[in-house]
């Protein structure tokens, strides 16, 4: 026999809740989801990816890339991508306001269906305009670009570059860079 959960009987939490909680989490419509704790691959595609972005930045006087900092998108929903691009964004303060340009999410076996699911809605409602899914068995990336509000691949990329054009900034992503030689 199965029971319908009427939706006022789930917990529905707010920033300021978040706030308090120990360990690592996002809060997604008011649900909290716990994150996996990254392995040695992870973390270290994360660290290749935000220094390559860092350095193909270091000119461009509106962007920077940040590595796993909260995106507050309203009261009751904040994300934590693996890697971001943001432009004209304040410094200050604990979370990211703003749209960003670019997200990297690195797949897990714990987190994979929400990245390519829930959070790749979220992030297509949100305008984003280049997501990218990184897979870190296969060392390859899905690059998902928003035309007229919706992601299309715009291909999937193991050792080529590509070009992300940030309305001013531009860089050339290397993906064999991020990829060679990790054990």
């Amino acid at each position: 026999m199965s029971v319908a959960i009427k939706k006022e009987f789930l917990p529905h939490y707010t920033y300021d809740d978040y706030k308090e909680w120990e360990g690592d989490w996002e809060l997604i419509y008011g649900i909290p989801y716990a994150m996996s704790s990254p392995n040695f691959v992870h973390q270290e595609i994360g660290v290749r990816a935000i220094y390559q972005l860092h350095s193909k930045l270091k000119d461009c006087k509106r962007c920077k890339a940040v590595y796993e900092m909260d995106w507050k998108i309203k009261e009751d929903t904040v994300v934590r991508p693996d890697v971001l691009v943001v432009c004209d964004q304040k410094k200050k303060g604990a979370f990211v306001s703003k749209t960003p340009e670019i997200i990297f999410e690195i797949l897990s076996p714990s987190t994979k269906s929400k990245d390519l699911g829930l959070k790749k809605l979220i992030y297509e409602q949100e305008r984003v305009p280049y997501y990218v899914v990184v897979d870190p068995v296969d060392f390859s990336a899905e690059i998902l670009k928003l035309k007229d509000d919706k992601f299309l691949l715009d291909g999937i990329f193991e050792k080529d570059s590509y070009i992300f054009n940030l309305n001013g900034c531009e860089i050339e992503f290397d993906f064999k860079e991020l990829f060679d030689e990790i054990v």
